[in-house]
């Protein structure tokens, strides 16, 4: 049973590579993974400002009061 979830895994692969679609996801956006957004302009209250997004937007997360 293992060796047919390979197989399909393999199937998949060579399927996608001839729709010329990569099969290594990019990875995920750097703000995304920091639990922030991104906004156009400057961060507005709630939000405050982590980084710069891939877009040049403003990466911004949002107060988390304790």
């Amino acid at each position: 049973m293992r060796i047919l979830y390979q197989l399909l895994v393999v199937l998949f692969m060579m399927l996608q590579g001839a729709a010329g679609q990569p099969f290594i996801p990019r990875p995920l956006e750097p703000c995304i993974l920091q639990s922030g957004r991104c906004f156009p302009g400057i961060c507005r209250r709630p939000y405050y400002w982590i980084g710069t997004c891939e877009n040049g937007y403003s990466c911004c997360r949002r107060y988390v009061e304790v």
